[in-house]
């Protein structure tokens, strides 16, 4: 059996230190209780003594949280922060006061001013004065990273020895390479006396970019909680992103001798709960929640996603309560991953026809970042009204401006494939464009309705025109197209109810 990580979550303490994140009480307790949900065994839940509203939020969460996990506050080695701690947990049925000071020499000097030996008199007093209160106390030696190690072994021994449960080594500035940072976790294992009975917790920043590696590499050398925030959220460059030392720690569990208890399917719903809340907007490439993690746009890859998920992802989408793979149609998209999205939809093609869509979707995949379902949905369409044309509109050039005069130039093959290039110019460019077309075509309609919609996301979607033309019987006939160029949409919709026109004329007359 695998050594049990405890997940200590700090998302309501220090993720909120993260500027713009602030959280009132009420959006603490949704978030309290999806780390429940997640299974989380120790909830930071603020700073009593920092305001009302971080009191107020321990409190309440300490009930929330009930016999489900830890509740913890954050206190300074100061007798009256410990007493305000220790009045707001009272709710907790599992209570934990969070104490400490700075132990490097920046900290010790330049903020402290107090000796070595005063500081260690401080955290011993600290922790015993916490353990009048609370049966479990962590320590924390801030600023661990950069602190002598000597110095470091004799405050740690001295806060296990007053009673410590937990010790916190906290890199609080990001700035150690993980090897050193797991050399400084064994060195405390192998040097302190009595730290085998206490719960070693690191705390890792992400200045360098390396929070999750130093998390990791604290376990590798004998650490047993993980002190991390949802999205990496902290200060400056943030924290150890508890959604990646999880998924990692599921990977690699037994090369790490480790194993958590967090319900991972929760993590994609936690990630977008506290970016809705705090609104800082997860990056999307972010690992394991960002909206990219598992969509694929290269042609390569989406191929080799649909043969077999693994070829490109070692972790399946579901686990993390992302639903499944993203095959992201982009110019980059190749013929298997068109087919595929084509399937989903319900729609099959021989060789030769899906090679015509194949090339229409190229056409576009230039213009746009990101083909959607709609734009293909509208593609079939498209390509349907012209398969059982009379007329097709092959090109459509438009020249308009103030003081131009409107002029269209359009392309029209007819049903015996014969080419007619014709121009006309009108009081807009849709009025040319119509005026061109009726310069072909046998039947001449007049125009009753027009609208025109977006049938897809973004600046750049495909717009599609719905025209009704009223006929000299007096019906009127319905005609829709669609372009990235609305013009052209108006021109193939004007043609498509032309063409509606003339089959129905012809179905009536039995020819």
């Amino acid at each position: 059996m695998t050594r049990k990580i405890h997940i200590f979550d700090t998302t309501l303490r220090d993720g909120e230190q993260s500027p713009g994140a602030s959280m009132n009480t009420e959006e603490k307790l949704i978030i309290a209780r999806q780390l429940v949900r997640m299974n989380v065994d120790v909830i930071e839940a603020g700073f009593p003594i920092s305001s009302p509203g971080d009191f107020k939020s321990v409190h309440e969460i300490g009930l929330i949280a009930g016999e489900n996990c830890t509740v913890c506050g954050l206190t300074r080695a100061v007798d009256k922060d410990i007493d305000v701690a220790a009045e707001a947990l009272k709710s907790a049925k599992r209570p934990r006061i969070h104490t400490g000071l700075g132990v490097s020499p920046s900290h010790l000097h330049d903020k402290l001013h107090l000796s070595e030996d005063q500081a260690i008199e401080r955290a011993i007093h600290a922790v015993k004065h916490a353990r009048n209160f609370v049966d479990d106390v962590e320590f924390y030696a801030e600023d661990a990273g950069r602190a002598d190690e000597d110095f470091l072994v004799r405050i740690i021994e001295a806060a296990v020895k007053a009673g410590a449960t937990v010790v916190n080594i906290p890199d609080t500035t990001g700035y150690n390479m993980p090897w050193d940072f797991g050399a400084r976790i064994r060195d405390l294992r192998e040097r302190v006396d009595g730290i085998e009975d206490v719960t070693i917790s690191v705390h890792t920043h992400n200045d360098l970019g390396m929070a999750t590696a130093l998390a990791l590499e604290s376990v590798r050398n004998g650490a047993t909680q993980i002190e991390c925030t949802i999205n990496g959220l902290g200060e400056r460059a943030g924290n150890t992103a508890l959604e990646e030392v999880v998924m990692a720690i599921k990977m690699h569990g037994e090369e790490l001798d480790a194993h958590t208890d967090i319900v991972t399917h929760e993590l994609t719903h936690a990630s977008k709960l506290v970016s809705s809340i705090t609104g800082i907007n997860v990056q999307p490439n972010k690992a394991i929640v960002g909206a990219n993690a598992f969509a694929h746009s290269s042609g390569i890859h989406q191929d080799g996603v649909l043969k077999a998920r693994d070829t490109y992802e070692i972790i399946d989408p579901a686990d993390v309560g992302a639903g499944s793979s993203q095959i992201i149609l982009s110019a980059r998209s190749g013929h298997a991953a068109l087919r595929h999205r084509f399937a989903e939809l319900g729609y099959t093609f021989d060789d030769k026809q899906f090679e015509t869509m194949y090339q229409r979707f190229l056409e576009i995949a230039d213009q746009k970042k990101e083909v959607y379902d709609e734009d293909l949905e509208s593609m079939v369409q498209e390509h349907q009204r012209e398969e059982a044309a009379v007329y097709t509109l092959d090109a459509l050039q438009v020249s308009c401006g103030d003081p131009l005069v409107p002029t269209a130039t359009a392309t029209i093959t007819d049903e015996v494939g014969a080419t007619h290039v014709v121009c006309a110019t009108g009081s807009g460019p849709v009025d040319a464009a119509y005026k061109a077309i009726d310069k072909v075509v046998s039947v001449h309609g007049d125009l009753a309705e027009f609208s025109v919609k977006a049938i897809s996301r973004g600046i750049d979607a495909i717009g599609e025109v719905t025209v009704r033309v009223a006929a000299e019987d007096g019906n009127v006939f319905t005609g829709r197209g669609a372009d990235n160029d609305i013009i052209v949409s108006s021109a193939k919709a004007y043609v498509n109810a032309i063409n509606r026109m003339i089959q129905t004329a012809r179905a009536k007359s039995g020819k």
